[in-house]
């Protein structure tokens, strides 16, 4: 199938991560699962996707601080973010740099980690720059390879 392009996914801000995957399964009808381990809970959130739907939701962790309990503490639940596939992460990251944005994070999984996280048949590549939000971006913004067989 190739490299994915466009918006891969719309990040949704949630209070109650279990509430939010019932209330948006309902709406968008179909399944939300939370995304168990991986690097959510050291940045204080839970998090779950349906890449089908193109929706992740990510809640605060209970007595943690995080970026999310803060925006949704300014802004209340709703859309915090979007994830765009690009052809080539590191390009797109360097032209934001260019442009005075930097990154916060990298997230770069192996097949096994892809095959535990997103299924068997999900990627061959999972690859995204998180970038620092602030103008002109108006939210969490992230920036991901995501190779299909």
């Amino acid at each position: 199938m190739g490299r994915e392009r466009g918006v891969n996914r719309v990040i949704m801000g949630v209070w109650d991560l279990d509430a939010g995957m019932a209330f948006y399964g309902d709406l968008l009808q179909t399944t939300f699962t939370e995304a168990l381990g991986g690097e959510a809970a050291s940045f204080g959130v839970r998090v779950s996707i349906n890449l089908e739907a193109g929706v992740e939701l990510v809640a605060p962790i209970d007595g943690k601080e995080s970026g999310v309990r803060t925006a949704l503490e300014a802004r209340g639940e709703g859309p915090l973010g979007v994830v765009f596939a690009v052809p080539d992460a590191d390009a797109s990251r360097d032209a934001a740099a260019a442009h005075g944005i930097g990154t916060t994070y990298t997230l770069d999984y192996d097949e096994a980690t892809i095959a535990d996280r997103y299924g068997p048949d999900s990627f061959t590549r999972f690859y995204e720059h998180f970038l620092e939000t602030k103008p002109p971006l108006g939210g969490t913004t992230l920036l991901g390879e995501f190779d299909h067989e």
